[in-house]
């Protein structure tokens, strides 16, 4: 219920501020769970994406020391995040994703960059992919990186790529995972270059260097 709720107010906040959102692709997405990945591009991404592939809800992965303060803590917990320390991932950062993928009715948002700063594609989703038997969707952001952009009402489109399974029956090892990841990483490139042939993202932290 709070999470609906959630979902109602973001989507009724980011029309009235941009208004100007497009959504392509969305037959593509499987009828049970799965993780949603795309490059992270903007710290507001991850909305799009949710609001995009509604009715479907999400859990997210949070920095720990968001929960450190009570009343972010219970926005979180109600809105199906749960906490991650970047420094030492422990087992629950595996653990908990997985779980919630095989018994709960929530799939799952990650960046396999892990930061807006970098665009080098990792492994934990891979792996969490592989342990819940789930489906990988492949998605992009292409729109303003920065909030103050955002308002400026330019053309928000995010994309959905076909449907990557893993087989749970092959070693996910090194080889593999470089294998998968390249494939996604040429599944990014395809989805942009779909919606725009001269697409180039730009760090806006690179840009005030």
């Amino acid at each position: 219920m709070f999470y609906s709720f959630v979902r109602v107010i973001a989507r009724f906040f980011l029309f009235l501020v941009n208004g100007n959102a497009h959504y392509r692709n969305k037959e593509k997405l499987p009828s049970g769970n799965y993780i949603l990945v795309g490059p992270h591009r903007a710290w507001f991404d991850m909305i799009y994406f949710a609001l995009a592939a509604s009715p479907k809800k999400f859990s997210f992965m949070a920095k720990s020391e968001l929960f450190k303060n009570p009343i972010l803590r219970f926005i979180l917990v109600h809105a199906n995040a749960f906490p991650v320390d970047r420094k030492n991932p422990g087992p629950s950062a595996v653990k908990t994703p997985v779980k919630w993928l095989r018994k709960r009715d929530l799939s799952l948002i990650m960046f396999p960059s892990g930061t807006r700063h970098s665009q080098k594609l990792k492994g934990g989703a891979l792996l969490i992919a592989k342990l819940a038997g789930v489906p990988l969707v492949p998605a992009v952001y292409q729109g303003p990186p920065t909030f103050k952009r955002l308002l400026l009402r330019k053309r928000v489109t995010i994309s959905f790529g076909e449907p990557i399974y893993i087989d749970r029956k092959k070693r996910l090892n090194d080889e593999e995972q470089q294998k998968i990841l390249k494939n996604l990483h040429n599944v990014f490139d395809e989805l942009d270059q779909e919606i725009d042939p001269t697409y180039k993202y730009v760090d806006p932290k690179a840009l005030k260097k």
